[in-house]
């Protein structure tokens, strides 16, 4: 009888951790937005987080429109591979990508103030923790 019960509190336990997880909802609505409008909704809320003014917010519009043609560009050339990259062209991609970087954070240093600027590194950084979190064990 001890036997029985204990066995059938293990399964309700092991059930209840069973559970699915969730992904996050909004993911599937970004997908359905068009590129103009993610870009729009980028811009508001660096605007927001920021305080930009307007000739910023008319700069920020170019650079982010730049970004996203960019990685929308990389996206289609990662589809198109077939193959795994090579260590060099991994090296090169890897290379053209901290090169963009860095002229990204010039960009930034010529259209932020300081006091914005030290914010948008704080964002950035932030962003790329979250992003690191999200990543789960291997399967």
């Amino acid at each position: 009888m001890k036997k029985l019960f204990i066995a059938a509190l293990l399964i309700v336990g092991m059930t209840s951790f069973a559970q699915d997880r969730k992904e996050r909802p909004g993911r599937e609505a970004m997908e359905n937005l068009t590129p103009d409008q993610r870009n729009q909704l980028m811009l508001k809320k660096m605007t927001l987080e920021l305080d930009l003014t307007a000739k910023q917010q008319e700069q920020m519009s170019k650079v982010i429109a730049e970004q996203t043609a960019k990685r929308e560009a990389m996206k289609a050339s990662r589809k198109a591979a077939t193959e795994k990259p090579t260590s060099d062209e991994r090296f090169a991609m890897k290379n053209k990508m901290l090169d963009e970087q860095i002229a990204m954070k010039a960009k930034m240093k010529g259209i932020l103030s300081p006091e914005q600027f030290i914010k948008w590194e704080a964002m950035k950084e932030k962003h790329q923790g979250d992003r690191g979190d999200r990543k789960g064990p291997r399967k």
